[in-house]
C-alpha cells in the first residue's frame, strides 16, 4: 500500500496541472500555484517533479500515446465522409482535452527541446495520415486531386485542424469551456475542415458532405435561436 499512496498523488498532479493549464494557460501556473491547489508543500510536489517541466513533459507522454492510437487507427475499409467526420470529431475531442498544448504552442516550443521534436513529428504523421485518406477517396474516384492537390489539402487541412480551437477560443475567451460552446466547436471544427475537400469531392462522397453539412447547419442555427 506504501508504494502506491506516491503514485496516486503524482496522478493527482498530473490531473490538477493538466486543469489548471488548459483554464490559465501553461505560462501562467507555476509549482507554487499547483502545489497550492494540491494543498500540499511545495517539497512534497518536487518530490514527485523536477519542476514544471518535468510536469508538462508527463502530462505530453500520455497525450502522445492517445494521439499515436489515433493517428494509427485502421480506416477499416474504404473511408466514407461520415466516418471521417465522427474521426475528426473524435480528434478534436483529443486535442479539446490537452488544448494547452496548441494553444500555447509556441512559447513551449522555444524553451522545451523534448516538445520540439516531437511534434514536430506529431504533425509529420497527421498530414501523412490525410494524405493516405485522399489517396483512398481518389482512388474511389470521390476526389479529383492531383499529387500536388494532395499535399496542399493536406497541409491545409492539419493547420486548420491543429489551430481551430485556439482560435475558437480568441473568439470567446470568456464563455470558451461551457459546454454549449465546447460542443459547438468541435462540430464547427469537422465542417471547417471537410469543407476545404468540398471543391474536390464527387459522387457519393459529395453527397455524403452535403447531407453532413446541411445537418451540421440545421443544428447550428437551432442553437443559435434565442429560447422562447
Amino acid at each position: 500500500m506504501e508504494q502506491k499512496v506516491p503514485r496516486r498523488t503524482r496522478e493527482k498532479i498530473l490531473a490538477l496541472s493538466l486543469k489548471l493549464f488548459n483554464e490559465f494557460g501553461e505560462p501562467n501556473i507555476t509549482t507554487t500555484i499547483i502545489a497550492d491547489e494540491m494543498k500540499i508543500s511545495p517539497g512534497n510536489l518536487y518530490y514527485h517533479f523536477r519542476n514544471k517541466d518535468d510536469i508538462v513533459n508527463s502530462i505530453f507522454v500520455t497525450f502522445e500515446e492517445e494521439m499515436s492510437r489515433m493517428l494509427s487507427v485502421p480506416a477499416g475499409g474504404r473511408p466514407t465522409m461520415q466516418y471521417v467526420w465522427q474521426y475528426l470529431h473524435l480528434m478534436f475531442e483529443l486535442i479539446w482535452r490537452y488544448r494547452f498544448f496548441y494553444r500555447d504552442l509556441s512559447d513551449l516550443l522555444s524553451r522545451n527541446r523534448t516538445l520540439e521534436l516531437h511534434f514536430k513529428e506529431i504533425f509529420g504523421h497527421k498530414i501523412k495520415l490525410v494524405k493516405q485518406l485522399c489517396k483512398a477517396l481518389q482512388e474511389d474516384e470521390a476526389l479529383a486531386v492531383n499529387v500536388i492537390e494532395i499535399d496542399t489539402l493536406s497541409t491545409n487541412m492539419v493547420v486548420t485542424a491543429s489551430y481551430w480551437l485556439s482560435y475558437q477560443y480568441v473568439l470567446n475567451p470568456r464563455k470558451y469551456t461551457e459546454q454549449a460552446v465546447v460542443e459547438k466547436a468541435l462540430a464547427g471544427g469537422c465542417y471547417q475542415v471537410l469543407s476545404l475537400m468540398h471543391p474536390y469531392l464527387r459522387g457519393e462522397a459529395l453527397a455524403q458532405f452535403e447531407e453532413l453539412t446541411a445537418k451540421y447547419l440545421k443544428e447550428k442555427s437551432e442553437i443559435a435561436q434565442p429560447a422562447q
